[in-house]
């Protein structure tokens, strides 16, 4: 079980480095006015979300299996749990969200300002933080 929790934990690293990264694109490409620049930032937004997918998936993967074979029998009745599986969804639901804003920005619909895009970028960071301190010290 020790090898699914360290790939579960690799992949979600490498999904969560995709989410950093990619909300940063959209603050530059909010921000740039020269039509080039954009259409290079809408590629490099459209390969880095086809790049973290895979691993978005991959970490849910790891973590149904270490959920089926350990975690659930152990701590389905502790709230932590319920907590993280709440803000994994979030974070789902967050990850196909940049998909969408990924499209409106490469089809030039988009009505959103480089700050709205600066405060949606801090917005991983903050699961992060809490999923991790859920997953470690299971506070509830």
């Amino acid at each position: 079980m020790i090898w699914v929790k360290a790939f579960h934990i690799i992949f979600m690293v490498a999904w969560f480095a995709g989410l950093f990264y990619l909300p940063r694109l959209f603050v530059n490409h909010a921000m740039s006015e020269e039509e080039s620049v954009r259409q290079r930032l809408a590629l490099m937004e459209k390969k880095l979300y086809r790049f973290i997918t895979p691993w978005m998936v991959l970490t849910i993967g790891f973590g149904l299996w270490l959920m089926i074979d350990y975690a659930w029998a152990a701590y389905a009745h502790m709230w932590w749990l319920q907590i993280k599986l709440a803000l994994v969804a979030a974070l789902v639901a967050y990850h196909f969200y940049c998909g969408s804003v990924i499209r409106e920005l490469a089809e030039g619909r988009n009505q959103r300002s480089h700050v709205w895009f600066r405060w949606f970028n801090e917005l991983p960071v903050l699961v992060l933080f809490a999923a991790v301190i859920l997953a470690v010290v299971k506070p509830f």
